[in-house]
């Protein structure tokens, strides 16, 4: 078994050099590697396929025999400090390794026809492959600085693939919005290693959690500093999986290509932050304070990126509100102590995620040669509706996903989430008053992406948003035909917001018959779409081919996790040398099982609620019209609710378009703070610092040039002086009325060792 351990360094090592050779000949041969490009493409999906084939072997051997194996050499030889490099296997270490090869793969085999016409086509492979190494080494890591560096080159191919499309200045902001922000949650990152590294004496992971448990047991360290030590580290997560406050570049990374959208929120970057916490959940798990904390950010997170997501216009940014208040129900339930129920639901969710993001991009690579590349048109979902005629397949298995993320039975996301919201109500009622909400909140934004994209009539069938189907619903209030705050001014309707968008983000310049790609203009051939073609179209085969394989784990990989009445799943017993499990445990597991259904009936039923308000109010039929009824007394009635749900709804829309309102605060306070910080002490430079230092220097200056004045070289004015100063003292001294009348108050007794006294006693007699 250890043989077949040692070659777990392929794993990472395949993605690893085939991006290093294809980004090295791309650097010295560009035109002949762009001219093989699609060898470029397939040798990256083989060198993940064989990473794949060898990650299944721990797997297996996992399932089988559940042990752990750590191979590691010395880097450093010095008796002060211990640091190894080298990889761990343990049972984490299969499971997320799977996951992120996978869909991986998926991802690249989709990306294969989605760039197809982009001239950066060779450039994306080697940014992928580069990506997926980075996340493989960072889950073999078996100590912290070697997490450190793998978690900072998953920042950098984030950084790279959110700006993939650099010239468009929405991208390229994006981009360095996330670096800064994630540069921000390193950096306590890196303090949190540091620290654990003085306290413990070792980067080691288990070792340094098992000596930091023990001293805080002991006494040994304080609580708080132990709780510092615990929680600094915390904020690296906190920014990578887009936890609130740190959540703010999640949205603005739609501005890269879909298919990295789905490799970052599903198997990725949002979930080192994940995998961190549950490696480190030893060591939080003896500070109750810590785990406080974990669990209401995560709940914060869960409630916040729900209601921010329940108006979005935008398909991508509506999933990735999604992702950040499912990234908030796997925080949750880490800091609740659950760990199985955290590592199942990120299992479940990436499979689900990947499979709407690459159905996403079916969707809006087919728009854009209806509307053209602007992502104000082509991802607005106002301007789509009833693509499931057009894209049966894409349709299909978006809506397996979406319903999966609704907690609908039997899909995978059911088990996991009903999991959490399960022991959140046992842990605390507030937590899981927080998590039902939020799957009830859950389940109505994502039927709302789900019909507002694939149900109903095709809303840009005519080019124009203006006679569009959307018209006829003029005075619904619902489909944002009300007023909306956007950047301080008032909104009336849709196509006057895509407008206002286009104004704010700007858009290359087109033809009526023609609309070009925008990072084409610089770095590529002229790709053209015809506006003549007035319905989109299904996708070729390699974009449905990912999108009909994710569907089946989204389907079955559910089952993996479900507590059967005899022994125990088979989730749990792969995690068997992580979590605690004692004979009563699996003896009960009949009955838990049994009440897990039990306690799933609330949440279903308020999923099925929130699906059901969704289909009320964006299905086809107007179940709220007014004019549909006869009756007076109903008439009146859906009238005054309609006047009191339009409010509501406008603060939700404003609510929901804004953010939260939380980047507007982030640039009060820290942009415009910063600015204004930064002019206090330009000022405070020019006149306080700069005016003492240059006040010293002027009158050193007039002084050095009033003693050359003074110094003149002769000697009359010398003595000249001399007798001006002297005069007084004689004045003084001499005359004893003077005396009397300057030291009248003196008693001689008491200054009897003065030297004023002596000269005035020996002037009187004379001497």
């Amino acid at each position: 078994m250890e043989l077949l351990y040692k070659y777990s360094w392929i794993v990472p090592s395949c993605p690893f050099v085939t991006s290093g050779s294809i980004g090295l000949l791309l650097f010295l041969f560009p035109k002949s590697t762009r001219s093989l490009r699609r060898i470029c493409s397939t040798l990256s999906i083989l060198s993940l396929a064989v990473a794949m084939s060898v990650s299944l072997i721990p797997f297996w051997q996992q399932v089988n025999r559940h042990s752990t194996y750590e191979y590691s050499w010395s880097r450093i030889l010095n008796d002060d400090i211990s640091l190894k490099m080298g990889f761990s296997v343990d049972p984490l270490t299969p499971i997320v390794s799977v996951l992120v090869t996978t869909v991986g793969i998926s991802v690249m085999i989709h990306s294969d026809s989605y760039m197809r016409h982009d001239q950066g086509y060779v450039r994306f492979p080697v940014y992928l492959s580069l990506f997926t190494a980075s996340m493989l080494g960072l889950v073999f890591s078996p100590n912290s600085i070697q997490i450190y560096v793998f978690w900072e080159l998953v920042g950098m191919c984030s950084y790279l693939l959110i700006g993939f499309w650099f010239v468009r200045p929405s991208a390229a902001n994006a981009c360095q919005k996330a670096f800064v922000t994630n540069r921000i949650g390193d950096f306590g990152f890196l303090l949190g290693i540091l620290g654990t590294y003085w306290i413990t004496g070792s980067f080691e992971i288990r070792e340094s959690c098992d000596r930091l448990s023990e001293l805080t047991d002991k006494g040994s360290i304080g609580y708080l500093l132990a709780n510092a030590c615990a929680l600094s580290p915390f904020l690296g997560p906190a920014a990578k999986s887009a936890q609130s406050p740190l959540h703010i570049w999640l949205p603005d990374a739609m501005e890269g290509p879909t298919p990295i959208s789905a490799l970052i929120h599903a198997a990725t970057m949002v979930a080192a932050g994940i995998f961190f916490v549950a490696r480190m959940l030893k060591l939080f798990e003896t500070l109750p304070l810590s785990m406080n904390v974990i669990s209401y950010v995560g709940a914060i997170t869960a409630l916040l990126g729900a209601t921010i997501a329940l108006a979005q216009r935008d398909l991508k940014k509506g999933l990735a509100h999604s992702t950040m208040s499912q990234l908030g129900y796997m925080m949750l339930a880490l800091g609740i102590g659950a760990y199985r129920s955290a590592l199942f639901h990120l299992v479940t969710h990436a499979y689900s995620k990947a499979l709407l993001f690459l159905g996403s991009g079916s969707v809006i690579h087919s728009m854009e040669k209806v509307v053209g590349y602007s992502p104000n048109k082509s991802q607005n979902m106002f301007l789509m509706g009833g693509l499931r005629k057009y894209m049966p397949i894409t349709g299909t298995t978006f809506l397996l996903g979406t319903l999966s993320l609704c907690g609908i039975p039997p899909l995978a996301c059911f088990w996991s989430k009903d999991e959490i919201i399960s022991e959140s109500w046992l842990h605390s009622p507030l937590l899981g008053c927080i998590a039902s909400l939020t799957a009830g909140l859950t389940a109505f934004y994502m039927s709302r992406i789900y019909i507002l994209t694939f149900e109903g009539s095709f809303r840009a069938s005519s080019g124009s948003p203006q006679s569009s189907t959307l018209s006829s619903r003029s005075d619904n209030f619902i489909w944002g035909n009300t007023k909306m705050a956007v950047m301080g001014q008032e909104i009336t309707d849709t196509y006057s917001l895509i407008k206002k968008e286009e104004q704010i983000l700007p858009t290359i310049d087109s033809s009526e018959e023609f609309l070009v790609r925008r990072e084409e203009i610089n770095t590529g051939p002229d790709i053209y779409y015809s506006s003549k073609s007035l319905y989109p179209k299904e996708s070729d085969t390699l974009m449905l081919l990912p999108l009909i394989l994710l569907s089946i784990p989204t389907l079955l990989i559910g089952f993996v996790g479900v507590r059967k009445d005899t022994g125990l799943d088979s989730l749990s017993e792969w995690l068997i040398p992580l979590i605690s499990l004692s004979e009563d445990t699996k003896n009960s597991n009949s009955e838990n099982f049994l009440r897990f259904l039990i306690d799933s009936i609330s949440s279903v039923s308020l999923s099925l609620v929130g699906v059901f308000i969704s289909c009320i109010i964006y299905g086809p039929i107007d179940f709220y019209r007014r004019d549909s009824y006869k009756n007076k007394g109903i008439n009146s009635l859906l009238e005054k609710l309609e006047i009191f749900f339009g409010s509501v709804s406008l603060a939700i829309q404003n609510w929901s378009y804004n953010r939260g309102y939380i980047d507007y605060l982030y640039d009060i306070f820290f942009v415009r703070g910063t600015l204004l910080l930064s002019k206090l002490t330009s000022l405070l430079e020019g006149w306080i610092i700069d005016g003492i230092i240059n006040g010293t220097g002027t009158s050193t200056l007039l002084g050095g040039e009033g003693a050359r004045l003074g110094e003149g070289g002769r000697i009359s004015s010398y003595l000249f002086g001399l007798m001006i100063g002297i005069t007084p003292l004689l004045t003084v001294f001499a005359f004893p009325a003077s005396q009397e009348f300057l030291f009248q108050d003196i008693t001689y007794t008491s200054m009897k060792e003065n030297p004023v006294t002596i000269l005035l006693r020996f002037s009187e007699k004379g001497e």
